[in-house]
């Protein structure tokens, strides 16, 4: 037991001869602490007491740190060490007896919260001095402890296991408390409950101790530390809930009666821990919120990169499982709004045919009733066994599209947080299915009405050899457009324009300039009465769009050969191929149609012979780009070469081929390819 507060004339030392006394006065100042510490340690590796360094460091700091922070003036610290241990005294000068800094013996503590912080360094000098004291010297008064050394190299007191009835010492369990603040993950979790639990067990005398946990992933309560050995079910057991938020939930077991301080430190070390686990939850929550944050932006971006209706849908499931669940299933609505499967998988692929199996079975309470039930009122529903897990409306821009159902892993059910960023990739995909509709229609309408202002179909003239390809771009119908049309006996015109800009304006103006050169081809116009009119009717009715035209007159004449007039309305030259292989340009650059009152259309008469070939082509094709490169007229005519003698739809399938390989990019404008060939 430890001495009793009260005066003294002498410090017990060991035989005098043989002792090693060091004093020195510090001042009032916050690195005192430490330079009595240094003090204390430098007497101690003199004498060989290396087995006392800890416990004498720590109450030297207790003492010192009292002395600065409550009497607030110099001390003087005085420290004797000889074979048998080491005796330290701290002493200040301020007024006032020197039961203000003591606690009175344990069994007058009533309560241990009812203990001043001021206390706790003498109570940490209870529990580990040997022996201790105060003292009174002139005018200064002080506090001493003594540290005999043992056989075994420790400080008697060190090691002892207290009475379940005795108070522990509340400085060494702050400084357990302390310990374990920059643990985060789950190995340093682990370790600090541990630490704790064998502290525990040491304060109290009890045989041993488990922490469990449970965080709601599904696993159930896990051991997260042990020490000793594990409580039983019997009397002698104290069970303390750890205080933590869903889904975290736990508790403390010790090997120990209920009794004395025993209870109230197990509830002491179970809160503190919990604020570690509350930490750890907080800290999960972050680093999830964080993941599906980002799982979202990966969502959207992928969604958003797909156009394709059927790609769309066959891509969100994959997307899900198994992050969201262990499947997932796509239904949409028909146009009597009934539900269709669209897309499904499942994580083990054995289990797929089961899923849609089960999927397409009917009746009031099969997953498809469900899914119809949350299709109808617009919110997510539950269904239960044997394919557990949620359903959500696909609904974008007030339209219902149908619904996505996820089921559940087998060892965990979705948490709010799962939900709600379910509920969000419902969302996200119902407008990515929404925006792959529209451009699914607005490309079918592009198309359609591409298609009626090009020729269903070109002339077929003995001798003489038609062909065209086109290749339209993107959901805007472009104003690119050609037409072979007959012009009296054993004349035809070909025609190859491109009107400005894209969409529905362009469009409309493609259609006026086709209609009234028909017209006008109809009513026995000249080519330049034509081109006069078209680009009149360009200004007035336009709209301020131009059009570039290719417009040439082909004639046969007597014997094998034909004859071109050609005219070029501010369009790129034609590509002429002699059937030896020789090509060139032809043509000369006019004035393009709608921008000017008048115009200027010089003509260039051209004669093809057997095997020759007249190429005619809009800027689609030259401007196809590959980087900063253009394809150019110039690749055009070298491709065109070794077409020589190729009938007239397969060197526009070649050149369109060619054309559309020079770049791995989608093109930029419509292409436009028309080749007329002397096939005599």
């Amino acid at each position: 037991m430890p001495a009793e507060v009260g005066t003294r004339t002498s410090i017990p030392t060991g035989s005098p001869s043989e002792a090693l006394v060091r004093r020195t006065r510090l001042p009032n100042d916050r690195r005192t602490p430490a330079a009595a510490r240094a003090l204390v340690r430098s007497v101690l590796e003199e004498t060989g007491l290396a087995g006392l360094l800890n416990e004498a460091l720590l109450l030297t700091t207790e003492l010192s740190t009292n002395a600065v922070v409550h009497a607030n003036t110099e001390l003087e610290i005085e420290v004797a060490a000889d074979t048998s241990g080491l005796t330290v005294t701290v002493t200040d000068f301020a007024p006032g007896p020197v039961e203000q800094l003591a606690v009175g013996p344990r069994n007058e503590i009533a309560d241990i919260g009812e203990v001043a912080e001021r206390g706790r360094g003498l109570l940490l000098v209870d529990h580990f001095a040997s022996r201790w004291g105060t003292v009174h010297e002139g005018d200064g008064k002080g506090v001493w402890f003594r540290l005999d050394q043992r056989g075994d190299g420790l400080a008697g007191s060190s090691v002892r296991v207290p009475a379940q009835s005795e108070a522990p010492s509340l400085g060494a369990l702050t400084g357990l408390l302390r310990s374990g603040s920059d643990r985060h993950t789950d190995e340093g979790l682990g370790d600090l409950a541990a630490d704790l639990l064998s502290r525990l067990a040491r304060l109290t005398g009890a045989a041993g101790g488990v922490v469990r946990l449970d965080r709601g992933d599904g696993m159930g309560r896990q051991l997260l530390a042990r020490y000793g050995r594990a409580p039983r079910d019997n009397a002698d057991i104290i069970r303390v809930p750890l205080t933590t938020h869903r889904p975290y939930s736990g508790d403390l077991e010790l090997d120990a009666a209920p009794v004395g301080y025993a209870q109230a430190l197990a509830t002491m070390v179970a809160e503190r821990f919990s604020l570690h686990l509350e930490n750890d939850r907080l800290r999960r929550a972050d680093v999830r919120r964080q993941t599906w944050i980002t799982f979202l932006a990966e969502a959207s971006e992928l969604l958003a990169q797909s156009l394709d209706v059927n790609l769309t849908m066959a891509l969100i499931p994959q997307l899900v499982v198994p992050r969201l669940g262990q499947w997932c299933a796509v239904h949409t609505t028909d146009t009597w709004g009934r539900l269709q499967l669209a897309a499904a998988t499942h994580a083990e692929e054995a289990a797929l045919p089961q899923l849609h199996a089960s999927l397409a079975e009917a009746g009031p309470e099969s997953i498809l009733a469900r899914l119809e039930e949350a299709s109808r009122l617009g919110t997510q529903v539950m269904f239960g066994a044997p394919l557990e897990g949620y359903a959500v409306p696909l609904v974008a821009r007030g339209t219902r599209l149908g619904t996505l159902a996820v089921g559940r892993h087998p060892k965990h059910r979705h948490d709010a947080d799962e939900v709600a960023v379910l509920e969000d990739v419902g969302r996200r995909a119902a407008l990515a299915i929404d925006n792959a509709r529209i451009h699914d229609e607005r490309r079918s309408v592009a198309r359609t009405l591409q298609a009626s202002l090009l020729p269903p179909a070109l002339p077929h003239v003995e001798g003489i050899g038609f062909a065209a390809e086109y290749v339209p771009t993107g959901s805007e119908v472009g104003g690119d457009f050609y037409d072979v049309i007959p012009f009296g006996e054993q004349q035809w015109l070909v025609v190859v324009g491109d009107v400005s800009g894209k969409g529905v304006q362009a469009a409309t103006v493609t259609g006026l300039v086709r209609d009234v050169i028909r017209i006008l081809v109809d009513d026995g116009k000249t080519l330049s009465e034509i081109l006069w009119r078209v680009n009149r009717t360009l200004v007035q009715r336009g709209g301020g769009r131009y059009c570039t035209l290719a417009m040439a007159s082909v004639t046969r004449k007597s014997g094998d050969q034909l004859t071109v007039c050609l005219h070029l309305a501010g369009h790129d030259r034609a590509v002429l191929v002699r059937a030896d292989g020789k090509t060139g340009f032809v043509g000369e650059g006019g004035t393009a149609l709608g921008l000017l009152e008048t115009i200027t259309s010089p003509d260039v008469a051209v004669t093809l012979g057997p095997g020759d070939s007249l190429i005619f082509y809009t800027d689609g094709v030259t401007e196809r780009r590959r980087g900063r490169e253009l394809f150019g007229s110039n690749r055009l005519r070298d491709a065109a070469a070794p077409l020589a003698g190729y009938p007239a739809d397969v060197m526009a399938a070649r050149l369109r081929s060619t054309t559309i390989n020079f770049s791995v990019e989608e093109p930029r404008d419509d292409i436009a390819i028309l080749v007329l060939r002397n096939d005599a």
